[in-house]
């Protein structure tokens, strides 16, 4: 019949009523949507699987590390250990607190339990004195000069705190990547994209050409054209991914997770032995700041009796472990790099099964022929002339910019921890070499910091990434105020322009 009644094939004759090419816009739409969900959700399993993998190997150092020293630390430290579980227990509850997601300071944790178990243990190698809660607090102050763990506290402070940091968000990562493809991957197509749609895919069957695919340049200007804005999140969509393959060798290297987090029961142990070798100096040095505490009338207790000597705690390497999980990641974290501008490739030669042959047999649009218009690059900007798609360049998708958004915060998150700094709780002291105040530099390259006590510090949250030099470098967000002051000097300039007038 005529087809003069068609509003988006071409209105030659054709075997298609108004109702049917309705049907087959509708149908295209949504088998379209449904192969974006398709690619989308093969995106989200590679990386929901690499966050399961890394989580459970993290997760399994943690509980054999809590295991080791529940099974050890009884017989080697008797009352010691028996009467102080609950500060053991809550240093590891803490420290999965914070990897989980928490907003906890982390070094502010570590400090604490030292705290505790000095005030604790003190007690208990002393039995014989009345010890109150003020002396308690007078001993604490004084114990940094004493080092009454030697240098152990200080020690895992700076390594535990930059491999949970990495390991933390590492993991995050992954999820983020994941939510994002998730999000993207159910923006619906517009009414411009279903029209164009429908002409590539189900047109040539209203001409009776169903047998005829669409050309290859035809079909990437179409969906090049429907996936714009989603070819826009290519350039932070890349900096995350390189942003956690640099993670990950930090995780396998400076701040290997495997060396540390598995072997916290042993500087806990090596920290307490120090604590036993050294109590007569420590009490007598306490005793000589804080003054001789009363004498107890509860009389001495067993502690003396205990079994002393070396730790013989061993820790269960899994580095190999380790290394194949970080090589596994890095090789698909790659492969992944270029997902959203390979997309409408992808999607063309696979699931719409455009032609390959560049001749004059593939659908055009029209007919079957050849296809001439240039292939447009990627992007909303450079869809300002595409000949099958009428995109507005000058109305983004917000939730794709929202998206966009989160892959900055994230990224720049990752920038933190790749030298030890917690986006959430920045450090500013020397114990955390290469941490500026959010700058992203390179080790060699930080020069010293300002000093400030941990136990004073306030948490930062940085909800706005930096703008430019994503991941690894660029300024940081201390640059806000002087964009703000120049804000102020442009609306006085104005201002005064307007007055002299």
């Amino acid at each position: 019949i005529l087809g003069e009644h068609l509003r988006i094939c071409p209105q030659g004759y054709t075997c298609c009523t108004s109702e049917m090419e309705e049907n087959f816009a509708n149908k295209s739409r949504s088998e379209f949507e449904a192969m974006m969900k398709e690619a989308g959700r093969s995106v989200q399993m590679t990386l929901t699987a690499q966050h399961r993998s890394f989580d459970s190997y993290f997760q399994d150092l943690l509980n054999k590390s809590e295991k080791a020293l529940y099974d050890a630390f009884p017989s080697m430290y008797g009352e010691l250990y028996t009467q102080n579980i609950k500060v053991f227990k809550d240093l590891y509850s803490e420290l999965r607190r914070y990897y989980r997601g928490s907003n906890i300071n982390l070094e502010e944790a570590l400090n604490e339990f030292w705290t505790r178990l000095l005030e604790r243990l003190f007690k208990l190698m002393n039995p014989q004195y009345h010890i109150t809660d003020e002396y308690l607090d007078c001993m604490v102050k004084h114990a940094e000069q004493h080092k009454p763990f030697g240098e152990v506290p200080r020690d895992l402070k700076v390594k535990a705190t930059r491999a949970f940091i990495a390991a933390r968000s590492y993991a995050q990562g992954f999820l983020v990547g994941s939510d994002v493809v998730k999000k993207v991957s159910q923006v619906s197509l517009s009414h411009e994209c279903t029209r164009a749609m429908m002409k590539l895919m189900y047109c040539p069957h209203c001409r009776g050409m169903s047998s005829v695919k669409p050309c290859s340049n035809y079909c990437l200007n179409v969906v090049k054209g429907c996936l714009a804005n989603q070819a826009d999140l290519n350039t932070e969509w890349k900096y995350l991914m390189d942003s956690l393959v640099i993670v990950a060798d930090r995780i396998d290297g400076p701040y290997n997770v495997d060396t540390v987090i598995g072997t916290i029961h042993m500087r806990i142990a090596e920290a307490i032995s120090n604590l036993q070798e050294n109590k007569d100096s420590i009490t007598a040095k306490v005793f000589q700041g804080c003054g001789n505490p009363k004498i107890s009338t509860k009389g001495s207790s067993s502690e003396d009796k205990k079994r002393r000597g070396k730790v013989t705690l061993e820790a269960k390497s899994s580095a190999q472990a380790l290394e194949m999980l970080v090589l596994d990641a890095k090789g698909n974290l790659t492969a992944l790099k270029t997902y959203w501008i390979t997309l409408p490739g992808s999607l063309c030669s696979k699931k719409v099964m455009a032609s390959s042959v560049a001749d004059d047999k593939c659908w055009n649009g029209m007919t079957k022929g050849s296809y001439l218009p240039e292939v447009m690059g990627d992007g909303l900007a450079n869809q300002i002339n595409n000949p099958e798609v009428e995109v507005d360049i000058t109305k983004p998708d917000m939730t794709i910019r929202q998206q966009i958004m989160q892959l900055k915060i994230m990224t720049n998150r990752l920038g933190n921890a790749n030298i030890g700094n917690d986006v959430d709780f920045q450090d500013a002291s020397d114990d955390m070499s290469g941490s500026g105040s959010g700058d992203s530099c390179p080790d060699d390259v930080c020069g010293k910091r300002l000093s400030k006590s941990p136990s004073t510090r306030q948490p930062e949250t940085h909800a706005i990434p930096k703008q430019s030099g994503h991941g690894i470098n660029g300024a940081s967000s201390r640059s806000l105020p002087s964009a703000f002051l120049l804000l102020l000097l442009s609306v006085a300039f104005i201002a005064a322009q307007h007055f002299w007038r």
